[in-house]
């Protein structure tokens, strides 16, 4: 039985710089682009199941916590 990972996973930083929106009013813009109001709706009506939904989460909790500089020179790279 393998357990689940615990703790900061850095390729899931580079997804949120990679990613991209795949429906609703801002489709296909970079996950770590959407504005926080847009991720608080999210959080309010409930985030989508699955990964996309543990990403948004994670975003909502980056930009609402101040730590937005995490992801900086990851977006550099990924240009």
């Amino acid at each position: 039985m393998q357990e689940k990972p615990t703790g900061l996973q850095p390729e899931l930083l580079l997804e949120l710089v990679q990613m991209k929106m795949p429906f609703g009013k801002y489709k296909d813009r970079i996950l770590c682009d959407l504005p926080v109001s847009y991720l608080e709706w999210f959080a309010e009506k409930g985030f989508p199941p699955g990964k996309l939904g543990m990403l948004l989460s994670t975003m909502h909790i980056i930009k609402t916590n101040g730590l937005e500089y995490l992801l900086k020179p990851l977006k550099k790279l990924n240009k």
